[in-house]
């Protein structure tokens, strides 16, 4: 299978498991196993271990090919695992080899660390990562890595694995123009988040990456449903009611779009635990607003509910 081919397969969502950790900020392997065979039994098109939401940046090469290898080993064939790599062009091609022998099959290729790449420095970063393997590579644009159409093809050009695009910069009218320009020669994703499924969807996106698969998995599904079918009637009732009274309170502190979801978790009854520098940890009164949306959530959780 080529890596188009494959990555034509990822349609609907993606998981997005965070990664916990004791109070002492190790990692809780154990909790991670129960997280993700949870989350694995849900028709998810794939996971992605340690992704953004999954700290990433928090953890060394070491560390992240061993949340990489208890992610596979809990998901047990059931989905393709996505894993992390970013840093810079070495540590990525590093981490990029490390996720490929753990038993990844996609590598997801944050920015570098360097805010000011030129276009020439960016390319080769992404090159190098994606000459470390085979895998099919998936650039997330996020943050400082702004793209044209034209920089896409010529990126698609110089690293033969490119499949996919994950967007993060939230900006649907470049993207469209992105998607329109380069046609089905990338898989596109929505990744900035699941407040941004009705834009995404309109765009025309395959699938997207979801953090409140980590709470509410048949929720999350039910967004890709109504995007996907285009039904924005449905879709906006689902985003008034669940997913713009959580991103309100993400949106209150950088870093919260980690820190909420782990209280979330915690709060519903799963181990997330807290979150490493240079995130921050939720303040106490916001915990309290996010315990009361949780009741709102239940309706997606238990027996009898909206997503039974």
């Amino acid at each position: 299978m080529t890596p188009r081919q494959f990555t034509s397969k990822l349609t609907g969502v993606f998981g997005f498991p965070v990664t916990p950790f004791h109070k002492d900020l190790s990692l809780d392997l154990d909790a991670l196993a129960r997280n993700v065979d949870e989350m694995a039994r849900y028709p998810f098109c794939a996971l992605v271990a340690a992704g953004g939401t999954g700290e990433m940046y928090s953890m060394t090469p070491e560390e992240i090919e061993l949340v990489v290898k208890v992610s596979v080993e809990a998901v047990a064939g059931r989905m393709p695992v996505v894993a992390g790599t970013g840093f810079n062009s070495v540590m990525g091609a590093d981490i990029a080899r490390r996720v490929e022998r753990a038993g990844a099959e996609c590598v997801l290729v944050l920015p570098p660390y360097y805010s000011h790449a030129p276009e020439e420095g960016l390319f080769q970063y992404y090159e190098t990562i994606g000459a470390a393997t085979p895998l099919p590579l998936m650039i997330y644009s996020r943050d400082w890595a702004v793209f044209s159409p034209q920089q896409v093809a010529k990126l698609a050009d110089r690293v033969p694995t490119l499949a996919a695009w994950k967007d993060g910069q939230g900006n649907g009218r470049v993207y469209q123009r992105i998607m329109n320009y380069n046609g089905d020669r990338l898989a596109w994703l929505g990744g900035l988040g699941d407040d941004c499924i009705p834009t995404y969807f309109a765009a025309g996106v395959q699938g997207y990456t979801s953090s409140i698969s980590n709470i509410a998995p048949k929720l999350s599904l039910e967004l890709a449903d109504a995007g996907m079918k285009r039904d924005f009637n449905r879709l906006d009732k689902l985003m008034a009611r669940y997913v713009n009274p959580l991103y309100a309170i993400r949106e209150r502190a950088k870093g919260y779009e980690v820190s909420v979801m782990k209280d979330a978790m915690e709060i519903l009854g799963m181990t997330a635990g807290p979150v490493r520098p240079p995130l921050m940890n939720t303040r106490p009164a916001d915990v309290a607003d996010v315990r009361e949306l949780m009741g709102i959530y239940r309706e997606w959780i238990e027996e009898g509910g909206a997503g039974a």
